[in-house]
């Protein structure tokens, strides 16, 4: 499972910010914002991990928006890979395992 204490930061790549803000209307700031409030839900993303390990999180940013974020992590790097508001089914899940 992934160490979050080996994490340096981000990587941000300019167009997954354009993707996730005109897809999505979620800002990077936004997702950074999540790893860095609880509760935050990681889970392995198995059936997308074929070429390299790949995760997602259930989290919150500071105004409270409920994100689920897809994300890998390169030379101790965060590198969101797509955000977006949480699905209903999420939702429910996130709020029975606070």
């Amino acid at each position: 499972m992934l160490n979050f204490a080996e994490i340096e930061g981000f990587d941000w790549d300019k167009a997954n910010i354009e993707k996730n803000k005109k897809k999505h209307q979620v800002e990077y700031w936004e997702c950074e914002q999540v790893f860095f409030n609880q509760p935050l839900l990681l889970h392995e993303d198995i059936g997308h991990s074929h070429h390299e390990n790949r995760f997602y999180v259930l989290g919150q940013s500071d105004n409270k928006r409920r994100l689920f974020i897809a994300f890998t992590v390169r030379k101790h790097l965060i590198r969101v890979i797509s955000a977006r508001d949480m699905s209903r089914r999420e939702r429910e899940s996130y709020e029975t395992q606070r």
